[in-house]
């Protein structure tokens, strides 16, 4: 008997590929090219390189004159209505799980968040979160602190928490850590990137052998735009000694994060999860991480709690255990063992799990008033 098919419909800008793919696409990735009960097939934008392992179908957005999530809406349409699958699943796109929902009724549609809904077209309130539940089959969160903001004034048992993963097989053997203090992730205000420079002014004339690194840009991809926020950065990153390569392929991003001694995580936002935090824990580095959002789920009391408005206190932080590395080694393994609960097999399997019930759920689900 086939596997059920599932269409994974990425969010309309993502690109899905080495060279660009931002979290979403790389949680989509992981899960997609895992052994599960269901045949996975990823829908997104034209890409130029996409992922070899994975099954992937480009979409071409409608041409009409309309909204460009209307016109990526359709363009899914088009691609799944000659052979519907078993279950449609979007991601971090309310208003393409409605759309989807309304031009397939017989199919079931979940909607996986990534980020805050309340800041999404489609569920900024709590009505319109309600409505969310009334025409789809699932709703599902990255963390609990994410499943609090979409069911704020909605109660409903098919909001669901499905926890960003790493593959732990894949990551660098362990090995001797250099003296490298780092940051890696999108070089904006809210991750704290201009926090972790003031830290790293402070703390490195009084590390010597030490170094800091920021890796990333303003976006994903080589193609980042310089922002004023960088041009602003790179003077004080340069008199605080930190290196700022700029964007690189993720691959590049978790091999530093396997040399670091300390990865730092100083997000002024709160963060939906924190995959960053979570791959410099597999990777067995110390982590320093801002208690915001979904991180304390994350890092939980393997991480070393830090104020991204207090660069004072990070640089403290940052000197306590670069002076002692028998903490940093204790941390770095504690670390690891509680990213092992992350690891991709088990997100698949309660993954596999959600769909099950979705799938022996539907129409009932859907039907029901709430």
């Amino acid at each position: 008997m086939a596997a059920p098919r599932v269409v994974i419909v990425l969010p309309p800008r993502e690109v899905f590929s080495p060279g660009g793919t931002g979290a979403v696409g790389l949680v989509v990735h992981r899960l997609a090219r895992a052994p599960s009960a269901f045949e996975a097939v990823v829908a997104g934008p034209p890409t130029a390189a996409p992922f070899a392992d994975t099954r992937f179908v480009a979409v071409r957005p409608a041409r009409f004159r309309l909204s460009q999530t209307r016109r990526f809406a359709l363009g899914v349409a088009r691609l799944i209505a000659p052979a519907p699958p078993a279950l449609i699943e979007v991601h971090n796109r309310p208003d393409v799980a409605l759309a989807l929902a309304r031009r397939f009724p017989a199919v079931p549609v979940a909607l996986f968040l990534h980020n805050d809904p309340r800041g999404m077209r489609g569920a900024r309130t709590p009505a319109e979160r309600t409505n969310l539940l009334r025409r789809l089959a699932r709703v599902a969160t990255v963390s609990d602190f994410l499943r609090r903001q979409f069911a704020e004034g909605v109660r409903d048992a098919r909001v669901a928490v499905l926890p960003n993963c790493v593959e732990l097989d894949t990551l660098p053997p362990a090995g001797a850590r250099e003296r490298l203090i780092l940051f890696a992730g999108r070089v904006v205000a809210d991750k704290g990137a201009d926090a972790f420079v003031q830290a790293c002014a402070a703390a490195l004339p009084r590390l010597p052998g030490w170094r800091a690194e920021l890796l990333g840009a303003d976006r994903f991809g080589a193609d980042s735009p310089e922002t004023p926020y960088l041009r602003a950065l790179r003077p004080k990153a340069a008199a605080a000694g930190v290196a700022m390569p700029g964007w690189r392929p993720h691959a590049e991003v978790i091999a530093a994060m396997a040399r670091a001694a300390i990865v730092v995580v100083p997000s002024r936002w709160p963060e939906p999860f924190g995959l960053a935090a979570l791959e410099a824990m597999a990777c067995g580095a110390a982590v320093l991480a801002a208690p915001r959002g979904g991180l304390p789920e994350v890092v939980g009391a393997v991480g070393v709690p830090i104020d991204p408005d207090a660069p004072e206190s990070i640089a403290e932080a940052i000197m306590a255990l670069a002076r002692d590395p028998a903490r940093c080694v204790i941390l770095g393994e504690a670390g690891r063992r509680r990213a092992a609960g992350f690891d991709v097999g088990h997100a698949v399997a309660t993954l596999d799990a959600l769909r099950r019930q979705t799938l022996a759920a539907w129409p009932r689900a859907a039907a029901r008033p709430i």
